[in-house]
């Protein structure tokens, strides 16, 4: 019974990866603070995982390096459709102040972006906001996919 009510709340919330491609530190330190009980963001029905298998959004932070463009795009195609990817902070949306350094440039050269968070680092609430934003969007696409799951299924059944 926990494990059926568990699953039905996994899958009606936003999961998200975080995947740090390079950069300083900053964003992924205030991303962390999202968890904190200051800003505890699974209050808003939000959990972050390490697994993009099991991710509805991809927060990437960091320029993309060298070392990173191949296997964030392998990490892309990981991720579960909808794909929804959020570039957070400055060094992901421009490179920062890696720019003039060896990176292959900002995400949204290496994989398609969906929401773009400014800042050197961004704070955490903006970070919530962001995230909060997309998250109707990313709860009607998944809840589509499911229903079309379903239908699938019980046409199989059926035949």
């Amino acid at each position: 019974m926990i494990l059926m009510i568990k699953d039905f709340v996994r899958k009606r919330s936003i999961n998200v990866c975080l995947v740090n491609t390079g950069g300083c530190n900053g964003c992924d330190i205030e991303i962390v603070s999202c968890l904190a009980p200051r800003y505890d963001i699974e209050q808003y029905g939000i959990y972050v995982h390490n697994n993009p298998r099991e991710a509805d959004v991809l927060v990437v932070t960091g320029p993309v390096t060298g070392a990173w463009e191949k296997r964030l795009l392998e990490i892309y195609e990981k991720t579960p459709e909808p794909k929804i990817v959020i570039a957070v902070g400055a060094c992901a949306l421009s490179g920062g102040i890696f720019k003039e350094g060896h990176i292959h440039g900002p995400v949204d050269k290496v994989i398609p972006v969906d929401a773009k968070l400014p800042g050197c680092p961004p704070r955490p609430s903006e970070i919530i906001s962001a995230v909060v934003s997309i998250a109707p969007d990313a709860l009607a696409a998944k809840e589509k996919l499911l229903n079309q799951k379903l239908k699938e299924e019980k046409n199989k059944v059926k035949a």
